[in-house]
């Protein structure tokens, strides 16, 4: 039987009434009496007391823990514990004159003051360029940046011109430290599906202790008897779909775990974008961006590897948007089913 805790009235109506069953005749409801004050003090310290316990009897179990305990029972039951940030990473085009010598660590900027270190040492070939690898100063899915961005040259290097370009796919990798929610997830499913040498719920587990990584999926015998897939996305990022160099990550990791005799590969889904047509009511930008909110939020909550995205889900998370009072669902008019390696991810609202 659960306890039911005491509320202060309750505890002080209970030492005064044990006063005067102690002491006959003793009237302990007198507002300024030693009695009255006596039974108020003991009854809170025993409301904070019973407060301590509550807030403790959270702590034993990694459900309900707060971090600091949530990181000890991750510490003891994952091998990695909590999955801290990641630095973003990837190649860059400089230019200027044929033989410059870019030096190892080399700083470079974004617009928002994000910085940047080249890598390695590099020269300028006859072309007047170079492709260097760089990584983020600061580890954090802010790092990321799109291909094309323009870096700009912090440190002068006589012959290097002042502005490099970020070469596909852009610098990724970069991740912010896992949240307690994904922690305590992650946890509770090693708990509930100790590792067995190797089965299909090992590869999602190994998937997950890639930074970064927020889902993932197996697939049976994708390449025949004996062979087994890996589909996983990253939520965290702009775009959830992993890139090659997020792929080579994930299948790297899972390489030094697996079974030497299974046949593996890690995969991106390939994303079947869908496209919105909504009548909404009210139409300002508050409710509009409510609802885009939310239907991001349902591809995170339903989107899988050759899942069908219901159609009377579409609306419902319409609905739960902040303002929303009445809209109509012009698009999609059916649910919108996915192929095996397809996973539906948010295309965009035209509003009507």
């Amino acid at each position: 039987m659960s306890l039911n805790r005491p509320t202060l009235p309750e505890l002080v109506e209970a030492q005064l009434t044990e006063f005067e069953a102690r002491l006959p005749g003793a009237d302990t409801r007198l507002r300024h009496s030693n009695l009255n004050v006596l039974g108020r003090v003991q009854a809170g310290g025993l409301h904070q007391m019973y407060g301590y316990l509550s807030w403790l009897s959270l702590q034993v179990f990694p459900d309900t823990c707060e971090t600091e305990f949530l990181d000890r029972w991750a510490s003891i039951w994952l091998a990695e514990g909590r999955k801290p940030a990641a630095l973003a990473q990837g190649s860059i085009r400089l230019t200027g004159a044929p033989g410059t010598i870019v030096p190892q660590g080399t700083p470079l900027a974004r617009a928002d003051n994000r910085e940047y270190l080249t890598t390695a040492d590099t020269t300028l070939g006859t072309g007047g360029t170079v492709d260097a690898t760089v990584t983020a100063r600061e580890a954090g899915a802010s790092g990321n940046a799109d291909t094309g961005t323009t870096l700009t040259v912090t440190n002068s290097i006589a012959g290097l011109n002042g502005n490099a370009t970020v070469l596909a796919p852009g610098l990724t990798q970069g991740s912010d430290v896992e949240p307690d929610s994904a922690l305590r997830q992650r946890l509770i499913a090693r708990i509930q599906r100790p590792p067995q040498g190797g089965a299909a719920s090992d590869y999602v587990a190994w998937a997950l202790e890639v930074p970064g990584v927020t889902r993932a999926w197996t697939l049976d015998s994708p390449f025949g008897f004996g062979s087994i897939g890996v589909v996983f996305v990253r939520d965290g990022d702009a775009d959830p779909i992993p890139d090659a160099n997020e792929v080579a990550a994930v299948q790297a990791h899972i390489d030094s775990l697996r079974p030497v005799t299974a046949e593996f590969v890690a995969q991106a889904p390939t994303p079947k974008p869908v496209a919105y047509t909504i009548r909404l009511v009210p139409g300002t930008p508050a409710v509009r961006d409510a609802v885009i909110a939310s239907l991001k939020d349902l591809h995170t909550r339903e989107a899988a590897p050759g899942a069908t995205l219901l159609r009377s889900h579409i609306t419902e998370a319409i609905s739960l948007a902040s303002g929303e009072i009445d809209h109509t669902l012009v698009s999609p008019t059916a649910d919108v089913t996915a192929e095996q390696l397809e996973m539906t991810v948010f295309g965009g609202v035209t509003w009507q």
